[in-house]
């Protein structure tokens, strides 16, 4: 490696910088940055996650302008985010963060590659930056895949042939060619697996598809990949998740390229890009991975669902238009605008004196890319894991550039600094550029700054006019589910919890009820978390108190089947089994049941409705401060029933079990 000229000087500071008090000096520095004795590893980009679960719900039904301005934020070249790769979970109909997302394969005999949103959102990504990578990854399976089991290595050849099938479909139905594909996320890898899976893959001609593993931890995959050679080999990334910028000896040792396959996971405010601008640096700096991986792309879900606006950017209301470009989208372009993958990190070990970190990239064609960052402890903690205690103060650094460098005349200058105490952030603000003289230059660095210094011209920060100011969702809101050709599998804005929810033709109905909402995840599936033992959709404002909700029903499943309608739901994603609400049942044994948790253990009013399965009803459910009433077919059925809590929530849909229902002319109000 190049080595630091580790001079520490003493300086007075002079021209533009840090604000001094009275004539304190300056820490100073010197950096060598020189590719004659080669270069370090190579770059494979910054991306983010959609999935993992349900995170892009609510963007698919923006309107335009406002959905294609989101996208461009996030995919354009040269615009924004300009992400260079997209990780996108393999849909498998559980509870997976967030909200559930469609399998293309619920059932075993069953296929369909236009479920969901991902193949959409992978579509639109390639539309505007043709040279995205694109990850797959399964957070769950349908239940079929073990055969009963919540496990998918039982049968691995069923596991291998089931995420072949996904890949194979990208390319058929989407033409998307997918580069990478990972194991099970954040679970347990099996070695017999991976093998199986590298053979079904080039057996089907898809050799140029990367195996990801294990996307957890750093061990034990590392530790097994050095000890099963055969392993080793079908094995091409070690992805682990949330790193603290940190590896270990044996993934070094493997010699495999190591990525942080997931990370981030912070609050999109300034503390969040504080976070992601030290990450994307010291995940290098400090161990050496070539990829980092926001979880997640956009925070499209209801914001009181677990991890709200934990995206690079915010869009949670369709309904308005309104998103709002958070930080974190301007300091991925730091990265991503002046870098691409196949770009070599140089050697260099990218400690900053005075606290902080740089990276240096170049294209090997005499183009290179500086990225600086100085983020303070307090201003930079991501949500895991803990942060150890560092300083950081004002500094001066003094760059020499070497070899093939040594030319180079001037720099161009993008700057961003957090701005805690105003909260007047700067962000990518391109400023004069930079002399070099006689591969010399040297940079004043405050605290909690992000620079860039590139030989590239081609960096831009666009931005769109204002998009509409924020609304709540609306209060009188309906869907009658009545459209023929649906761009999406999923009705607006229902947010599935467990369990899943699409239109359906209903051909044998005779004419009011022809295009309904339908559950249709039938067996338990291998899950990620808890799933709840009941299916539940959510939709509307969590501020929401006193509401009538109203819904035709349909139970399928004799004798046991059973459907309710809720409000003031309180609960969902990886929390959904403790989900408390006002939950109106009836079942197909005639007999109704109000209940003020989703587990229907907490049971407020019971008796007879005389609702039976295969026939339509009308159910009615009324929240007025501290009571409650049901109607059926529009007749009271209950009233009066004393509500304590909770005093606010969703409403809600869905069914007993894991058994098929169908939903109809649904309004809250």
């Amino acid at each position: 490696a190049a080595l630091l000229w580790g001079t520490i000087l003493l300086a007075c500071s002079c021209g533009p910088g840090p604000p001094s008090v009275g004539a304190a000096p300056l820490l100073a520095a010197t950096y060598v940055l020189d590719d004659s004795n080669g270069l370090g590893r190579e770059f494979d980009g910054i991306g983010a996650v959609s999935g993992g679960g349900a995170t892009s719900r609510l963007l698919v039904n923006y309107q335009e302008p406002y959905r294609s301005q989101i996208l461009d934020y996030l995919f354009k070249p040269n615009f924004g985010a300009s992400l260079h790769m997209l990780k996108v979970e393999i849909g498998g109909d559980a509870q997976s963060t967030d909200g559930t997302e469609p399998s293309h394969m619920h059932y075993e005999n069953d296929e369909n590659y236009f479920r969901g949103y991902e193949w959409w959102l992978m579509k639109e990504a390639k539309k505007r930056n043709p040279k995205i990578k694109l990850i797959g990854l399964p957070w769950a399976f349908p239940g079929w895949i073990g055969k009963g089991e919540n496990w998918p290595y039982d049968y691995p050849d069923i596991t291998a042939y089931y995420i072949v099938s996904w890949i194979l479909g990208a390319k058929q139905y989407h033409d998307l060619d997918i580069d990478y594909i990972g194991i099970w996320n954040e679970r347990a890898f099996s070695s017999k697996y991976i093998k199986l899976l590298r053979y079904t893959l080039d057996k089907h001609g898809l050799e140029q598809v990367r195996i990801i593993a294990s996307d957890r931890l750093w061990e034990p995959i590392s530790f097994v990949m050095m000890i099963d050679s055969e392993l080793h080999g079908v094995v091409d990334v070690i992805g682990a998740h949330y790193p603290g910028t940190k590896t270990v000896q044996n993934a070094i040792l493997t010699g495999k390229k190591l990525w942080s396959s997931e990370d981030y996971s912070t609050f999109n405010n300034d503390v969040g890009a504080g976070c992601w601008a030290r990450i994307l640096n010291q995940n290098y700096v400090n161990g050496n991975m070539t990829s980092t991986i926001a979880w997640n792309l956009v925070a499209s879900y209801y914001e009181e669902l677990p991890f709200g606006r934990c995206g690079l950017m915010t869009a949670q209301e369709p309904w308005s238009g309104h998103y709002k470009v958070e930080s974190p989208i301007w300091i991925t372009a730091h990265t991503t605008q002046f870098t691409q993958p196949g770009w070599s990190y140089l050697q260099v070990d990218g400690h900053l004196e005075g606290g902080g970190s740089f990276v240096a990239l170049t294209d090997g064609l005499g183009n290179l890319s500086i990225i600086i960052e100085t983020m303070s402890h307090n201003h930079s903690k991501c949500i895991r894991p803990p942060l150890p205690n560092f300083s950081v103060v004002p500094q001066r650094a003094t760059f020499y550039l070497r070899g093939s460098f040594y030319m180079v005349e001037a720099l161009q200058v993008w700057h961003s600094r957090l701005d805690f105490e105003s909260g007047k952030s700067i962000l990518f603000q391109q400023l004069n550029p930079l002399k070099v003289w006689k591969g010399r230059f040297s940079l004043d660095l405050n605290v909690d700054e992000v620079y860039t210094l590139t030989t590239l011209k081609t960096g831009w920060k666009c931005e769109f006019p204002e998009p509409p100011p924020p609304q709540p969702f609306p209060s009188n809101y309906r869907d009658d589910f009545n459209i023929r050709n649906p761009p999406f599998s999923e009705a607006p804005n229902f947010a599935d919890q467990t369990g899943v929810f699409e239109y359906f033709v209903n051909a044998s109905d005779p004419g009011d009820h022809v295009f309904t909402l339908r559950q249709v995840v039938v067996q338990r599936p291998i899950t990620w978390v808890s799933d709840a033992d009941q299916t539940i959709s959510v939709i509307g404002n969590f501020k929401w108190v006193n509401m009538t909700v109203t819904c035709d029903i349909y139970i399928e499943k004799p004798r046991d089947g059973g459907v309710f309608i809720a409000g003031r739901v309180d609960n969902g994603g990886i929390y959904v089994r403790r989900t408390k609400g006002v939950f109106f049942w009836v079942f197909a044994d005639g007999s109704y049941r109000v209940t003020g948790d989703l587990a229907g253990e907490e049971i407020l009013m019971k008796g007879l409705a005389g609702v039976r399965d295969n026939a339509w009803h009308t159910l009615t459910l009324n929240i007025q401060g501290n009571s409650a009433s049901g109607l059926l077919n529009g007749y009271p059925l209950w009233e009066n029933v004393t509500i304590s809590k909770p005093g606010n929530g969703w409403a809600a849909l869905g069914t007993r079990s894991f058994e098929f229902a169908q939903f109809d002319n649904f309004h809250v109000e």
